[in-house]
């Protein structure tokens, strides 16, 4: 049997907390995207506090926030490997780039509807 070359115990958790602070700071530094929509989040998070809802659906409105973040956190992986395939245009890579794209949009507007739906529903 081969030997892993992966860590293991508290080794590995350090280290994949380490690369995940390196990707977020990869992404804050290069993507725009990722800065916006953390802005948004820093105004919105806070909101989510000040408005009197109850704990669930206080749970599901900053869920759908750092939904935003995570599909643009993968979104812009997708990006990264494409581009490092190729910088040629190719109908699969304009697709596969695409289709993050939506689902950034959909995160987005899951936002919306969330949101909308909690706080314009009249309380019982």
């Amino acid at each position: 049997m081969s030997k892993s070359y992966k860590s293991k115990g508290f080794t590995h958790f350090w280290n994949a907390l380490n690369y995940s602070f390196l990707g977020l700071k990869a992404a804050f530094q290069q993507e725009a995207a990722f800065r916006h929509e953390l802005s948004a989040l820093c105004v919105l998070l806070p909101a989510a506090f000040w408005f009197e809802v109850s704990a669930v659906e206080r749970a599901i409105l900053v869920a759908s926030l750092f939904l935003v973040l995570i599909v643009e956190l993968i979104n812009s992986s997708i990006e990264a490997v494409v581009d490092r395939i190729g910088l040629e245009r190719h109908p699969l890579s304009g697709q596969a780039k695409d289709m993050g794209s939506s689902a950034v949009f959909i995160a987005m507007m899951l936002v919306l509807l969330v949101w909308g739906i909690i706080l314009l529903s009249p309380k019982l």
